[in-house]
């Protein structure tokens, strides 16, 4: 959660237009709430001594969420009523990663619209341009 806001804030006080990709930002804005990393139901056996489910080897399903923390990869169990949430989320989360891929040339776009270059292939050609018409004038 924590994550999402500090983008959001991040974004806002850096002056970066929101204005100039609405509907960007307000896909941004949608993702919420938002996490990365997987989740897997997978049968597990319980502690019962006698329980039917376990000696037939059906054995008990659960959830688990997959994610990683300080680059270590770790799994928590998930109780069955958040799972529709955390479906959720990780959606949220893997829209969220597009739009932050898409966000980047949209940012580099909307730079160069308003900062044009200085040198590159791009002025090199006008500047040829230039000279041929100033030396027809001649």
């Amino acid at each position: 959660m924590h994550t999402q806001h500090a983008i959001l804030s991040g974004v806002k006080s850096k002056q970066i237009s929101a204005t100039a990709h609405p509907h960007l930002w307000k896909k941004f804005q949608a993702c919420w709430p938002a996490l990365k990393g997987s989740l897997a139901r997978v049968r597990k056996p319980c502690i019962r001594a006698n329980c039917p489910a376990c000696a037939c080897g059906k054995k008990h399903p659960n959830y688990l969420l997959a994610f990683t923390q300080k680059g270590q990869r770790r799994c928590l169990y998930v109780p069955l009523r958040m799972v529709p949430l955390l479906k959720r989320a990780l959606a949220n989360g893997r829209r969220l990663e597009q739009l932050l891929y898409a966000m980047g040339p949209a940012l580099l776009k909307e730079y160069r619209a308003r900062n044009p270059a200085q040198t590159g292939p791009a002025v090199a050609l006008k500047r040829a341009s230039v000279k041929k018409h100033s030396a027809k004038s001649e």
